[in-house]
């Protein structure tokens, strides 16, 4: 089969497309024919070693699918020819054929193509566990995300209103950017250049709720200056390099929190947990009351293309590469 492999942690300029061999069975394991794999921010930072966890070399990038079933347990909530999601662990996605735990493989709403299904899991459950679950989001409560026109951003504005946000707004570093943001159900969009002041007259010098930041770097105490008394700056992930600190004077000064939220721990930790998400999603994508991602595609030829892009930070939305 084909694949886009790594064999040398030097970046996502050394993944190369070869042919290798089909993934073998396993007993608990689903056999899925690829259409499509989504790739995420830490699967750049797995091709250089970086990533909390390293999958031995050579790996397949990627960890999530979707496709249609070619072999199944006997039992299985799936079977032969089901369309499905699925979380393949530590790389094995970019390939024509994966395997996949039957506890991490899902059925997609008919609605959803496969190629917006490779974008779903990994970021929609993110979002979704930092909306319910850390971020204790109640009805009608107003929701701040960084990075909005990218793979997190664009699912917390696809996501927020059907989870009961009243409010959305994204923070954008361009107007093409704000445009994404906008066309993925921002409320209202501001840019990055003096975003604190304009979040503060959007809401009347009131604040936001919930944060949801993905992207770390020197915006951090900022972010905790735009919270309302007892919000939520929700610590998602770093990718803008740097790991900030904070001075815990300013949470006891507004009795504000800083959470942090790590979606994979907490799956891999919490059995049925994953389960119990898709059976809250699943459902308000197929009424269209989360409207499906809408892809940035590669062609599996051009995987070391796409995860660049989200090294370069020039992607907008789920990046997916096509298998089929």
């Amino acid at each position: 089969m084909r694949a886009a492999v790594v064999s040398k942690l030097e970046g996502p300029e050394a993944i190369e497309v070869l042919d290798i061999p089909e993934p073998a069975g396993y007993p608990g394991g689903v056999v899925i024919d690829v259409h499509a794999a989504g790739i995420a921010f830490p699967d750049v930072l797995m091709t250089r070693g970086l990533y909390q966890m390293k999958p031995p070399l050579p790996y397949v990038v990627g960890c999530e699918v979707a496709g249609i079933v070619r072999e199944a347990p006997e039992g299985a909530h799936v079977a032969a020819g089901d369309r499905v999601v699925a979380l393949t662990l530590l790389g094995n996605a970019a390939a024509e054929v994966a395997v996949a735990p039957v506890d991490m493989v899902f059925k997609l709403p008919d609605n959803v193509s496969l190629e917006s299904g490779a974008g779903v899991l990994f970021n929609d459950l993110t979002v979704h566990f930092c909306l319910r679950n850390r971020g204790r989001l109640a009805e009608g409560e107003t929701v701040l995300v960084h990075g909005a026109a990218g793979g997190i951003g664009t699912s917390t504005l696809r996501m927020a209103q059907a989870l009961g946000a009243g409010r959305v707004i994204a923070v954008v570093s361009t107007e093409e950017k704000a445009e994404v943001a906008r066309a993925n159900g921002a409320t209202d969009v501001v840019l990055t250049d003096g975003w604190l002041a304009a979040v503060k007259e959007l809401t009347g010098n009131r604040g936001v709720d919930i944060v949801l930041d993905p992207v770390g770097g020197d915006r951090f105490t900022d972010s905790i200056r735009s919270l309302a008394s007892a919000g939520r700056l929700l610590v998602v992930g770093f990718t803008a390099g740097d790991i900030p600190t904070v001075k815990v004077n300013r949470l006891l000064l507004k009795n504000v929190e800083v959470v942090g939220a790590a979606w994979g721990e907490w799956a891999m930790s919490h059995p049925g947990y994953l389960r119990e998400q898709w059976e809250e999603v699943a459902p308000l994508l197929a009424n269209g009351k989360i409207a499906p991602p809408e892809p940035v595609l590669y062609n599996l030829e051009h995987t070391a293309e796409a995860v660049s892009a989200l090294d370069k930070r020039t992607a907008t939305g789920k990046v997916v590469v096509t298998l089929r």
